[in-house]
């Protein structure tokens, strides 16, 4: 396992992760979940993504159980905040009430006293950047978060934000966390990757795979017991086009070339650029763990002519943005 700095930050995390959306409290039982996280901390992830939204909180719980045999300092846990989670008008967003109460419920359900990353999940058109920035400067001073981000931020949202902190001697976002991959690249690679470099902002990309469909398994339709048979992802079957399956095709006749697999081609291909700190993969076995793991030793295989083909081929599928 290769560990990388978040961003600018001190922080080192493995560049790949474990992500809980769908997944625990969902998708697998708690026992195979847990069996799942710590084989991932076997094989030395130490970053595992969460949210308080996620399986209606269960997500958290389920890591809470998974890890606490383990020295706290040796993993890096996250949460997020911003959905519905609470009830009445202040059960959502990011008004410093809704993310004191949620910090205090997540931390309490992963059995903690603090969380090394906390994201807003989304934007609150509703609460000023001020109080967003002041709340998690807060937190952080407070001891029950070490980093602050956001995820699916606009970069003037960003900037914003780190503006303010600069100014007024707060703690800046330290991570954005977009999701990234050969479908969905355009937000990333020509809105972000400028303010990356120029703030030193580490990148915690999700959806490496696009919902699976860059693994290849729907070529053939829609397993049983993956993402998209599932009744609450049944939107997934609409991005399962013929289109992109043949896109698929052709990488996969690319990654048999270069002896690897089709979904280790598209992580490297996320993994060759230094702005991503770390890939959050999804998985409900060890065997895809660690295929996604491997997945940094093909970065070598992808030389400039090898991406020139990957562009060319990503040309016949507009980008989902």
């Amino acid at each position: 396992m290769h560990y990388r700095r978040l961003g600018k930050s001190g922080l080192k995390i493995s560049e790949i992760s474990l992500g809980s959306w769908v997944t625990f409290g969902s998708q697998i039982d708690e026992k195979r979940s847990v069996e799942l996280i710590r084989g991932a901390y076997d094989l030395g992830i130490n970053f595992f993504d969460n949210a308080d939204i996620y399986a209606n909180g269960q997500a958290e719980v389920v890591l809470g159980h998974a890890i606490n045999e383990y020295p706290r300092e040796s993993v890096v846990l996250s949460s997020k905040v911003f959905w519905p989670t609470m009830p009445g008008p202040n059960g959502r967003g990011l008004s410093r009430k809704h993310i004191v109460e949620s910090i205090n419920a997540s931390l309490k359900r992963v059995g903690t006293d603090y969380l090394d990353l906390y994201f807003c999940h989304r934007f609150d058109p509703d609460t000023p950047i001020e109080e967003v920035v002041v709340t998690m400067d807060m937190l952080i001073r407070q001891g029950k978060i070490l980093y602050w981000g956001t995820s699916e931020w606009k970069s003037w949202q960003i900037t914003a934000a780190i503006a303010f902190a600069t100014q007024n001697h707060l703690i800046s976002p330290s991570m954005e966390q977009p999701q990234y991959n050969m479908f969905h690249r355009r937000r990333v690679e020509m809105e972000l990757n400028p303010v990356c470099k120029e703030y030193g902002l580490g990148l915690t990309t999700w959806s490496p795979l696009y919902y699976g469909v860059l693994s290849g398994k729907y070529k053939n339709g829609i397993p049983a017991g993956s993402r998209a048979s599932l009744e609450s992802m049944n939107w997934i079957k609409d991005r399962i086009t013929p289109e992109r399956i043949e896109i698929v095709d052709q990488l996969t006749q690319l990654a048999n070339e270069l002896n690897i697999t089709t979904s280790q081609l598209a992580i490297a291909w996320l993994l060759r650029r230094k702005e991503v700190s770390s890939v959050i993969t999804g998985a409900t076995n060890i065997d895809q763990l660690q295929e996604n793991i491997e997945s940094s030793e093909a970065i070598d295989k992808l030389e400039e002519k090898i991406l020139d083909r990957i562009d060319k081929i990503l040309d016949n599928c507009p980008d989902e943005n």
